[in-house]
């Protein structure tokens, strides 16, 4: 066991350590550019829900459906005169939910 092994078994380390590094590289390379299709993705996908035409669709859908929803849900609360910050936080949540979900219908028909 002399200087000459001990030089081997860095060798060997170093060969391993390079061939590591490189496959991360790839990976880290290959992460990257999924990471990009998929911000790509995303900003077709709002490009495409921000089209005038489409968010008047979504618009009106949500309005129609937060009005109703918030009757149901939050109409007697209201009514009664016994509503609080979060009732008005829910009221918006029933509009809000709707466009969202109109959009990803919007989204699932594109595609």
């Amino acid at each position: 066991m002399g200087v000459g092994c001990f030089l081997d078994g860095v060798g060997d380390w170093f060969q391993v350590s390079q061939r590591v590094t490189d496959a991360d590289r790839e990976a880290a390379t290959s992460a990257s550019a999924q990471d990009e299709a998929v911000l790509a993705s995303v900003k077709e996908a709002v490009a495409f829900c921000l089209r005038p035409r489409n968010v008047r669709r979504t618009a009106r859908i949500a309005l129609i459906v937060g009005i109703l929803l918030t009757l149901i849900n939050q109409g007697a609360v209201i009514a009664s005169g016994h509503e609080t910050a979060a009732t008005w936080v829910r009221c918006g949540l029933n509009f809000v939910v709707p466009f969202l979900v109109s959009n990803a219908g919007l989204l699932s028909g594109h595609r």
